[in-house]
């Protein structure tokens, strides 16, 4: 799994010189990776019932992005925050990820699962750079939904999601 994990990190750094968004890249390898799949949309599912598990350095790397989403609600809930706010919750989001695909070690069903999470977070944060704030604030929402995605799907124990109303 963990050379699944330095392809990522090397198809995000490609994108990231490239011009690419990451979410374009990424799409492009998870569609590589399962060609086999094709015509069938990835969804995200319970381990046999059961949330899937986590590891420590998941678990921090979410809860770091939570929180830092969490601590700029009072800007994002007035309509307040500025481009350059939302541009910096989307480097502290990328920058959790990164952790996450460098540290974290799951069960390779449970780190595709976690991909499609990813995803949508890494979509997010890309909005969230842009230059358009109505488009911030869907990626700020998209985040929020991917989080309580990991919530309902992921065994983080004490975990919390993050409420985003305007």
């Amino acid at each position: 799994m963990f050379a699944q994990w330095k392809k990522i990190i090397a198809i995000l750094s490609a994108a990231a010189l490239l011009g690419l968004g990451a979410k374009t890249a990424l799409a492009q390898e998870h569609n590589h990776a399962h060609e086999h799949d094709a015509g069938k949309p990835a969804l995200l599912t319970l381990n046999n019932g059961k949330k899937w598990a986590t590891d420590d350095n998941l678990r921090q790397g979410m809860s770091r992005i939570r929180d830092a989403l969490s601590s700029e609600l009072p800007a994002i809930h007035s309509g307040k925050a500025t481009a350059e706010q939302y541009r910096a919750l989307a480097q502290k989001t990328n920058d959790q990820i990164t952790f996450m695909v460098k540290t974290c070690k799951l069960e390779q069903k449970a780190d595709a699962a976690l991909h499609l999470i990813l995803v949508d977070i890494i979509a997010g944060t890309d909005a969230m750079s842009g230059q358009d704030g109505s488009e911030a604030l869907k990626g700020a929402e998209k985040v929020v939904h991917a989080l309580d995605n990991y919530g309902i799907y992921f065994d983080h124990p004490g975990w919390h999601g993050v409420k985003l109303s305007h």
